[in-house]
């Protein structure tokens, strides 16, 4: 058994084309070292894969909650679809036992590689709304993505960082804090960001993230926990 029979079985799903899920597993950084594999990258089915995840967690927040507003609907689907969660999503499904990656992207750890695995979740569920249509996608979407909501909501996974500490900062200072990109590295479809958040001219904390706006609100979550103990 290969291992895309092996991820098949994992996840009881049958790929009439193959080639879909071994394209989903393959990071651009493996045919950097293996152009000769006559396989092809899986950013194309990310971008659709990404399409296909916003859709039906949508489609479930406004028939599940016909009360809420899609203002918090909104908070609520950012929390589920970010990449943080999809990382985690997955490592439910042990993405990362099945990726090809250059052997430089294999070390990587912490952020970086959780970018990786939470592409890749999008990738697979594009790579699964071209060979099957959207109802196989909702099944897997509910089983590993909207089982996560009760946790969203119970832990308020959705609140807004950056606005909470821009309350607590007018409130505690009357000063709106400001953000600035410290330091950013890396390639243009892998690029990271180091965020800065000064109150004046005060420097307050630092974020890291794989987008500017990742970036700005892990800052504004440190700049919390630091600020809050000290205004409290």
């Amino acid at each position: 058994m290969n291992d895309t029979e092996l991820f098949e079985k994992q996840i009881d799903v049958t790929f009439k084309n193959k080639e879909l899920l071994k394209q989903a597993f393959t990071h651009r950084s493996y045919l950097n070292e293996n152009p000769e594999s006559g396989l092809q990258h899986n950013e194309r089915l990310e971008f659709l894969g990404d399409a296909v995840l916003e859709l039906i967690v949508t489609e479930h927040l406004y028939k599940s909650y016909p009360d809420k507003p899609e203002g918090e609907l909104t908070t609520w689907r950012a929390a589920l679809v970010n990449a943080r969660m999809l990382a985690i999503v997955a490592k439910d499904l042990k993405l990362g036992d099945y990726l090809l990656l250059s052997h430089g992207e294999t070390r990587e750890t912490g952020k970086a590689r959780d970018y990786i695995l939470a592409n890749a979740t999008e990738a697979l569920l594009g790579a699964l709304y071209l060979d099957q249509g959207l109802k196989a996608c909702k099944i897997i979407i509910e089983q590993y993505v909207l089982s996560k909501l009760p946790q969203v909501l119970e832990e308020k996974l959705f609140e807004d960082a950056k606005s909470r500490f821009q309350e607590l900062a007018q409130e505690k200072t009357g000063i709106t804090p400001s953000y600035q990109v410290l330091k950013e590295w890396g390639p243009d479809h892998e690029k990271n960001f180091q965020v800065g958040v000064t109150l004046g001219k005060d420097l307050i904390a630092k974020g890291q993230g794989m987008s500017k706006q990742e970036a700005e609100q892990d800052a504004a979550k440190a700049a919390l926990i630091k600020q809050e103990n000290i205004w409290n």
